[in-house]
């Protein structure tokens, strides 16, 4: 195989011009360390589906693809399928090795409908496609050429997109985003005020171009009179070669005051120009599986004189009617008569309801048409000369949601996607009690002893928390039959997604090396291997049965469970929303990756949308800090870098290239400057320990829950820019913990924020917390040890993973002092496997197994029974068992990295 192998400067250019879309932060060039070594002839990669993408109809996907060290350095790449076909593919570096070798790589491909069978991606030059995609940008807006449609984007003022033209023909125009504030609630205040907004462009930026993919980047503040612009958004518009389908991602981050912002409506707005006659004027919606309500503005069928065969045929399948000199007389001289509806709602007010209902026009009752359960969030509105399709992703999932067709009978329909339904109530962010007295730290730690609610006035407040939607538009040439509409609303549901197999990027060896295949060779591993499928089962079923869904919920799960009421504790304190607690999200990551499986991937996606999301706050005194299990999302006074960690962002981001979850990531680069402010043990430590107001430039770190995060961010950044700014904080971090004391037993220090570097500390007690490695320290730690060489930092690393866990005797022969009770040591075991697996030690390899085994803190080898309770004890049969969301967490992160680690000591 031919070898294209250039240098980096090279590289950068080349690329540069095949793809039109490699974007490197400044200095990336020279950030790594180069060599002259040969590259290896590297064999090509297989993708595979999620979902097979047969039937469903979308513009393009995008991917990420992991490479070993030192094998891809100054490459572009190729797609080919199983014939030896190549497709057009546009690629860009997402991470790299700290060789300068490409680690992961980003791939836009469009037109899946022609991309075929058996797909592979190597390295090397590919062919370009047949209608390059186009972006022309002038001072007063972008346009955005696929080769099918036009669409024009404003830079200032309130059009995002100004217009989509396709065949000549301007197929949607004026679309904005839309508010509706209300500035109470009903049966609280006697006369309440709503207001209309519209977000108005502050910034634009096209952040990718090239022949198969761009990005544009609109951010802005919505504005109305009476009212300073408020409640942010980020806008990206995503366009493929060849396409005639925008995917919107829509992110809000709320400013507001709970007490007196209260949103009636959220969405996206825009008018479709409407040319045919009304009978010719279509409607659909998409209702639950593969149901579809199909109407015309203009009705021909039903009446009491018939329209004729050809007539009523054509209207219903949504093609042209014959010429209306061929209509009937007794139907022709009367279609004055026939009622025109142009206004048309689908709400999905609970995940269990849907309605739709439509009326002539404003100032006339509404009919109802029809009702379901959950409706897939697609409509249509157009006819044989053109219209739009357009949908909410998650539709019923993020209810409250709802679709307005308004105006239908007029000379431009007006169309609207609400992310938040005007049916329903306003959306009410208010903390959820009064703080019933605590207005001291001993009162909230007392309170803390009984519903486990950590409480502090004016931190349970929703200011900063974000949502993020993805909405599609499609401009069509004619009004799409019933199969073609629904792969449309297959496409907007589930976007097929491609994805590197499980082998392959195992044999990488991304993420830590510290995940395996799945084992079933022993009786045992295929006991365990059953167990992860169970304990996933069993939670990707709680979602549905509990209904964990809604705009600000769904993606989560819950915390604890109360088996007096059989429910979770969605109403108790610090045990309801989970909020990533001993890193669900991990869990959900890892066992993705070991099975390639849609349903895990489907769910983890979902969580991590939610969890970087609306548990962390955007802006504000508290950002960029998450908020701790609760009631609320946001209603803890425990602000925590583990809940915002990046480490739980990392997976998807490098699987996806998704440019949301890449500003998540880089957010929390100094974020460790904000626990000057709001140190996270101010409540039960001494403040000596914590207190660095003496000198601006130093704050308080502890080597656990902090210190993951905070490395978990520097890491990453590194990795994607090659800043090196980024690596040498993370070298001073890791050589000064290493020359701690007790390494990572000594707790904590005072961090420089300029530097990294931590004081070395004097005290000589070593000390531990069940939390520290449980958010994603083990993880990432295994990445630091082997992506950057401080010996000192990996033996104070092995000392924490085969001490935690080690008898008391073992730890004062080694610390000087036992560490006393600790918890969590199931969950621990994989530290212990961590290791044995580094120091080849079959004892410490055994110690690990029987660890896993005897389920300290979490689960015996005997899974929980899981069982139905039925009758008066419960509002509807459910199914329950021992079963807790932390446990299950750790337990699987053992099993997986036990497996990983020291799968061949597993002794039957």
């Amino acid at each position: 195989m031919k070898n294209y192998s250039l240098s980096r400067r090279s590289f950068v250019k080349n690329s540069a011009l095949i793809t039109s879309s490699l974007y490197m932060a400044p200095g990336i060039a020279e950030a790594f360390s180069s060599d002259n070594e040969s590259p290896k002839i590297i064999e090509p990669v297989k993708l595979h589906w999620l979902e097979k993408p047969e039937g469903i109809y979308t513009s393009g996907t995008t991917l990420g693809v992991p490479w070993p060290m030192g094998e891809v350095k100054k490459e572009s790449f190729y797609l080919v399928n199983e014939n030896g076909k190549q497709h057009p593919v546009q690629s860009w570096p997402l991470a790299f090795w700290p060789d300068g070798s490409i680690k992961w790589s980003g791939h836009a491909i469009s037109r899946l409908d022609k991309l075929g069978k058996g797909v592979k991606l190597m390295p090397g030059k590919g062919v370009q496609p047949e209608k390059a995609l186009v972006v022309e940008e002038s001072a007063e807006k972008i346009k955005i050429d696929t080769g099918l449609v036009q669409c024009n984007i404003s830079k200032s003022g309130n059009q995002l997109i100004k217009s989509i033209v396709r065949d000549g023909r301007r197929g949607l125009i004026n679309g904005r985003l839309v508010l509706l504030h209300q500035d109470g609630v009903l049966g609280e205040k006697e006369n309440i005020t709503t207001s209309l907004f519209e977000g108005q462009i502050e910034k634009v930026v096209v952040e990718q171009q090239g022949p198969v993919r761009a990005v544009v980047k609109i951010e802005g503040k919505h504005a109305g009179s009476g009212h300073e612009a408020w409640l942010p958004f980020v806008v990206r518009l995503y366009f493929y070669a060849g396409g005639d389908s925008i995917k919107t991602m829509h992110t809000i981050v709320f400013d507001g005051d709970e007490e007196k912002d209260f949103i009636k409506g959220l969405g996206l707005r825009f008018e479709v120009p409407m040319e045919n006659e009304l009978y010719d004027r279509h409607i659909r919606f998409a209702g639950k599986e593969q149901g579809v309500f199909a109407e015309a503005v203009r009705g021909l069928t039903g009446l009491r004189r018939d329209a004729g065969k050809a007539v009523r045929e054509a209207q219903v399948q949504g093609e042209k009617t014959p010429d209306e000199a061929t209509f009937p007389d007794s139907v022709k001289s009367r279609l004055h008569y026939i009622p025109a509806f142009g206004d048309y709602t689908l709400s999905q007010t609970s995940p269990d309801a849907f309605s739709i209902r439509k009326r002539t026009k404003a100032g006339h009752s509404w009919l109802k048409s029809g009702f379901g359960d959950r409706a897939r969030g697609t409509g249509y509105i157009g006819g044989p000369s053109g219209g739009v399709a357009f949908g909410i992703r998650n539709f019923w999932q993020s209810y409250p949601a709802q679709l307005d067709i308004r105006n239908a009978h007029t000379e431009n329909a007006e169309v609207t996607m609400w992310l938040w339904a005007p049916d329903s109530p306003a959306m009410d962010l208010r903390f959820y009690h009064d703080g019933m007295g605590q207005d001291t730290y001993e009162k909230q730690l007392d309170a803390l002893n009984i519903t486990y609610e950590d409480y502090e006035p004016g931190f349970g407040t929703a200011k900063g928390v974000a949502r993020t939607s993805e909405m599609t538009i499609a401009v069509l040439e004619e009004t799409p039959d019933a199969s073609y509409f629904n792969a449309i609303t297959d496409g907007v549901a589930v976007p097929p997604q491609l994805s590197p197999e499980p082998q392959y990027m195992h044999q990488v060896g991304v993420f830590g090396k510290i995940w395996d295949l799945p084992d079933r060779s022993t009786p045992q591993k295929a006991k365990i291997e059953a167990y992860l499928e169970d304990y996933f089962a069993f939670y990707r079923q709680q979602v549905d049965d509990r209904r964990w869904y809604g705009f600000w919920d769904y993606g989560d799960v819950m915390h604890s469970y109360d088996y007096d009421r059989h429910t979770w504790k969605y109403d108790v304190g610090g045990f309801a929303w989970d909020n990533s607690e001993l890193s669900t999200d991990l869990w959900l990551w890892y066992y993705f990756l070991r099975t390639g499986r849609s349903d895990v991937f489907r769910m983890a996606e979902a969580m991590t949308r939610h969890t970087g999301e609306v548990d962390v706050h955007h802006l504000g005194r508290f950002a960029p800090l998450g908020s701790r299990h609760n009631v609320q999302h946001w209603g803890c006074s425990a602000k925590q870098l583990r809940i915002s960690t990046a480490a739980n962002r990392r997976f998807y981001y490098y699987l996806t290239g998704d440019e949301r979850v890449g500003d998540l990531m880089r957010e929390q680069i100094n974020a460790v400057e904000t626990l000057k402010a709001i140190p996270p043990t101010r409540k039960v430590s001494d403040k000596s320990v914590w207190e660095t107001e003496d000198d601006p430039n130093k704050v308080y770190v502890g080597f656990g829950t902090d210190y993951s995060a905070i490395s978990a961010a520097w890491l990453t950044e590194w990795e994607r820019t090659g800043d090196k700014k980024m690596k040498e904080k993370l070298v001073n971090s890791m050589r000064t913990i290493g020359a701690q004391p007790k390494g990572f037993f000594t707790g904590g220090s005072r961090m420089d924020l300029q530097t990294g570097e931590f004081e070395i500390q004097d005290r000589q007690r070593a000390s531990a917390s069940h939390l520290s490695a449980v958010f994603g320290l083990m993880e990432i730690c295994s990445e630091l040890v082997q992506n950057i060489e401080i010996p000192e930092f990996k033996q104070a690393w092995l000392q924490y993973c085969t001490l935690y866990n080690a008898s008391d005797e073992e730890q004062e022969r080694e610390l000087g002092n036992a560490l006393g009770r600790l918890n969590l040591g199931q969950g621990h075991s994989r530290l212990t496997a961590y290791a044995a697996q580094q120091k080849q030690d079959p004892a410490l390899a055994k110690r690990a197994w029987d660890e896993f085994f005897g389920g300290a803190a979490g689960y015996r080898f005997d899974k929980p029974a899981i069982y139905t309770v039925e009758g008066e004890n419960v509002l509807r049969p459910v199914e329950e068992g021992r079963i807790s969301t932390n446990a299950t967490a750790q337990w699987g992160l053992a099993a997986i990295e036990c497996l990983g680690l020291v799968g061949s000591e597993l002794k039957e």
